[in-house]
């Protein structure tokens, strides 16, 4: 008789990425494969569609399908955390709240409850394992993550919450391939994702843009917009409506665009200026909070750390160094920085793309 199969449950969102993530574990002949389509907050109904749209693949697939509801949960960890934020004038990172609280954190327990000796999803990200030893000298098994393969959806900069605890139990299929890669599998294999357009934006929201869903939380309070000299250039609805480097939607006519440079919700002003570069002059170093390390670092951390970092999504990593005292870390740029917004992630790199870890810029 062979060896029972691992029972890996899939996050199955609807896509074609999490599709893609089921078929190739199921290929590979040593899961017992299931599919969960997690039920969270959602706006604009377009959650019942991404259901369907999962069970179809399930279907397809020929495996258990469920569905579980952890909209409460949702809310709270997530919507709370986002309108706060806005509300106290930072810019929050939803995504990685979802992940951390809801995806690798409820989710991972109840799977693990259920029966489940991993979780999977769709990420484009790898996991690396290594061996260390402690400061006891016994040798312990670390893990870390590390960029996809495709540069352009890497989805790394999303994940650094992740804890060993959690890593352990994480199954990234498609870290591997680049996104044309998936496409022609997901084509190959039959299934009814295969051609389905990449979602935008905040899962939950929809079609609902950012500013009509915190207009539902966040009263509107007339204030001015003014330039870095003190000259009022038009008016707001509210500061916490704006983010920093925001250039769309400020209404002010003629002339080349302003973008956001600063607000201040407690004073309701938003201050704008043309030449973007100003948001550059003075940002050489951040302050981190809520530190998570990865791969040995988790292990033992030096007071000094040369990294490769990455202030939002998608830009490219840039070299700096992060600083340890007192439990303090501070994030020193070799070169300034510019849309540099409290509340967003810094994460850290090696040269070759394994993540030191993260922490939210204060």
């Amino acid at each position: 008789m062979g060896a029972q199969k691992k029972k890996v449950f899939v996050m199955m969102s609807g896509g074609v990425d999490s599709s893609v993530a089921a078929f190739l574990l199921r290929e590979q002949g040593a899961y017992e494969v299931i599919g969960v389509f997690i039920k969270g907050y959602n706006v604009d109904g377009c959650q019942d569609r991404e259901a369907e749209d999962a069970r179809r693949v399930a279907e397809h697939l020929r495996i258990s399908f469920y569905v579980i509801d952890l909209e409460e949960e949702y809310k709270h960890f997530v919507v709370e955390y986002l309108v706060n934020g806005y509300r106290n004038g930072i810019t929050p990172n939803p995504d990685v709240m979802c992940n951390k609280e809801i995806k690798f954190g409820v989710f991972l327990e109840k799977a693990l409850a259920l029966g489940a000796d991993f979780v999977a999803t769709g990420h484009y990200v790898q996991i690396t394992s290594t061996k260390v030893q402690d400061a006891n000298g016994d040798t312990q098994v670390v893990h870390a993550l590390q960029q996809g393969v495709d540069e352009n959806k890497d989805q790394s900069y999303f994940l650094w919450t992740l804890t060993q605890d959690q890593l352990q139990y994480c199954l990234f299929p498609i870290g591997e391939y680049t996104k044309p890669e998936i496409r022609v599998i997901a084509t190959n294999a039959g299934l009814p994702t295969a051609q389905k357009k990449d979602s935008q934006g905040i899962c939950f929201l929809g079609n609902i843009s950012l500013r009509g869903f915190l207009e539902q939380y966040l009263p509107k309070k007339r204030g001015d917009i003014i330039t870095m000299d003190g000259v009022k250039v038009g008016e707001h609805d509210g500061a916490w409506f704006y983010t920093i480097g925001q250039r769309h939607g400020l209404h002010i006519g003629g002339g080349p665009a302003y973008f956001v440079i600063k607000k201040d919700v407690l004073d309701n002003i938003v201050t704008v200026a043309h030449d973007d570069r100003l948001l550059a002059q003075v940002i050489n170093c951040v302050e981190l909070v809520d530190m998570n390390f990865m791969g040995a670092h988790a292990i033992d951390c030096p007071k000094s750390i040369p990294v490769m970092a990455r202030i939002r999504y998608r830009q490219p990593l840039f070299s700096a160094t992060l600083i340890v005292e007192d439990e303090r870390y501070q994030l020193q740029f070799d070169a300034p920085q510019k849309f540099v917004a409290s509340g967003q992630s810094a994460v850290l790199y090696t040269p070759d793309g394994v993540v030191v870890g993260g922490g939210i810029i204060a």
